[in-house]
């Protein structure tokens, strides 16, 4: 089998090692951009991702979980020729009539159920399930956990967060961002952050530029939208005690 290289040797480069031994490829090295970065789960980190063009027998897949970032090295290997892979852990189940793009990765316990599209450079991530007919865009992330029910539709480089769950029928834009543990029940038609349930937007597409420090910010205002949700809860039990 022929070698494979890993683009990112962070923690999300571990876990499609780990898969990629797992479907048999015995040697894999990595490239990442961090000067510091000697090794990865035991594999060498053989240069930078600008290197990839000294090894045109690999294959490739990129292990970053930024979909700009992810997007941007996917195509700049496809522009030099490269071979670029897709993996599907050997315990995940995919079902009949499944597309899967390239530069996809299907981690362990993931479910995808029949007739679902899913694009190039996505994630679809331990424990994620998808159910029939679902397109997925390219660049799409399926966190840990979370589940899409049928006839689902997902604009490109939409994060779904971990353990958020979508309704059947229901369509999400490009360059959202779901948080986790949301439910989303109807159609979203135009970027944002949306947390809670049911979700809402709490940041607008315009001004999502940074989408780490945005993701930070989420994490504290949903921990004090659901605090003040609960302490509105508690009062109103007090009233009816009283």
């Amino acid at each position: 089998m022929s070698r494979l290289i890993i683009i990112g040797a962070s923690g999300h480069g571990k876990v499609i090692a780990d898969i990629a031994a797992r479907c048999g490829y015995t040697d894999i090295a990595f490239l990442d951009d961090n000067p510091d970065a000697g090794e990865c789960m035991g594999y060498s980190v053989i240069g930078k991702s600008k290197n990839a063009k000294e090894y045109p027998g690999a294959k490739f897949i990129v292990a970053i979980g930024n979909p700009e970032i992810r997007q941007k090295i996917l195509e700049q290997l496809e522009n030099m020729g490269l071979t670029v892979i897709s993996l599907v852990h050997p315990n995940a189940v995919i079902a009949e009539q499944v597309e899967i793009g390239k530069g996809t990765v299907v981690m362990a316990g993931a479910i995808i159920n029949p007739a679902c599209k899913i694009g190039k450079g996505c994630i679809v991530n331990t424990g994620a399930s998808v159910d029939h007919d679902n397109v997925i865009d390219d660049y799409v992330h399926i966190s840990v956990g979370s589940h899409l029910a049928g006839n689902v539709k997902v604009g490109t480089k939409t994060w779904i967060g971990a353990g958020a769950v979508v309704n059947n029928d229901v369509k999400i834009c490009s360059n959202c961002i779901i948080g986790s543990g949301a439910a989303v029940v109807k159609n979203i038609d135009e970027p944002g952050i949306f947390v809670g349930v049911p979700a809402r937007k709490m940041v607008d597409g315009d001004d999502m530029n940074n989408r780490n420090k945005i993701l930070r910010g989420v994490i504290l205002s949903y921990s004090s939208y659901k605090y003040e949700l609960l302490s509105d809860y508690t009062k109103m039990t007090r009233r009816m005690a009283a």
